[in-house]
């Protein structure tokens, strides 16, 4: 599926649910290969608007879940309490609008040096990282017996699959060499029970107002393992945007996060594990903006972010080796 989507048929989808009108201001939010979100007014037919977002898939999917996986694990999430957009319809083939779902439009920031910096989020950002750690409680909670059909990735299983991601890219990178072996070393134990993993938890993929955390986006990388994955994401250096002293997104301490999450029903966290899948992390993110580079370098899609995102290689090196000495 390429182009904008039709306001017509858009339109037709969301009045089955919320009754006839129109759809005004249709704008593309993002300009990502694996998916398109868009943004969009209904109008009814007493004038009244309200605010949508459509996810669907560009084309053919390749990846790691489509739109109606997202679909449903959003539903699953707002049952549980979680603090998702609530979704409105999956799109039907006869929709002729691809693969994908209409959800509730929450107003709110997503930019992270917005969320850090500017003093509309300043009451915000010291409840931030408790909030976290209350809303990462709340995924892991949910029941894997309610989940749709997930991959399942532990640790051990991520660290084969990125040294097979490297040996790929046919270039020396030692810092992730030695990174690699330093994780094999230190896997923590499986816990008892796979449980839900949002995946990319981290500053930027939620939606902030003045009283803090509203949603929490894409779960496209979701799946099921080691919940502790989240936390170690969420405290990944690249994830602080430049205020690396606060280690939980650049907004607030380890402290904060592990009581939160603690006292909304989580396990108790180490040290030793939450630091394990904050270098699993930032080597992951290394080795993604590999791929990202190659992605522009080989004409696959030529993009300045893409190839800016290549030169950020260097530091995720530094913020693993840093690491490996025993720093955040």
């Amino acid at each position: 599926m390429s182009g904008a989507p039709d306001p017509e048929a858009l339109a037709r989808v969301v009045a089955a649910t919320v009754g006839d009108g129109s759809v005004v201001d249709l704008r593309r939010l993002s300009g990502g290969a694996s998916r398109e979100t868009w943004s969009f007014d209904f109008v009814d037919a007493g004038g009244a608007r309200r605010g949508f977002v459509l996810r669907r898939d560009p084309g053919e999917h390749v990846g790691d879940s489509d739109r109606s996986t997202e679909y449903q694990l959003i539903r699953v999430a707002a049952a549980a309490g979680v603090a998702v957009p609530r979704v409105l319809a999956l799109l039907r083939p006869e929709d002729g609008l691809g693969r994908g779902f209409v959800m509730d439009r929450i107003e709110g920031e997503t930019i992270p040096r917005r969320i850090l910096r500017d003093d509309a989020y300043a009451e915000a950002r010291p409840r931030l990282a408790a909030q976290c750690g209350e809303i990462a409680a709340r995924i892991h909670a949910i029941a894997p017996s309610s989940l749709p059909a997930l991959p399942g990735l532990d640790a051990a299983a991520q660290i084969d699959q990125y040294r097979t991601l490297i040996d790929t890219f046919g270039e020396p990178h030692p810092a992730f060499e030695l990174g690699l072996r330093w994780l094999a070393e230190r896997v923590p134990p499986p816990p008892a029970r796979p449980e839900l993993v949002h995946g990319d938890f981290r500053n930027g993929n939620f939606i902030v107002g003045p009283d803090g955390i509203r949603a929490v986006l894409d779960w496209e990388l979701a799946h099921v393992g080691d919940p502790i994955e989240d936390l170690g994401w969420l405290c990944v250096k690249s994830w602080r945007f430049g205020v690396a002293d606060r280690l939980v997104g650049g907004f607030g301490s380890v402290p904060e996060l592990l009581a939160a999450y603690e006292g909304a029903g989580g396990r108790t966290v180490d040290e030793a594990t939450l630091r394990f899948w904050v270098g699993l992390g930032t080597l992951k993110w290394g080795v993604i903006c590999i791929g990202q580079a190659f992605t522009h370098l080989n004409g696959l899609v030529r993009s300045v972010e893409l190839a800016t995102l290549g030169r950020r290689v260097a530091e995720t090196e530094w913020d693993l080796l840093q690491i490996l000495d025993g720093g955040w």
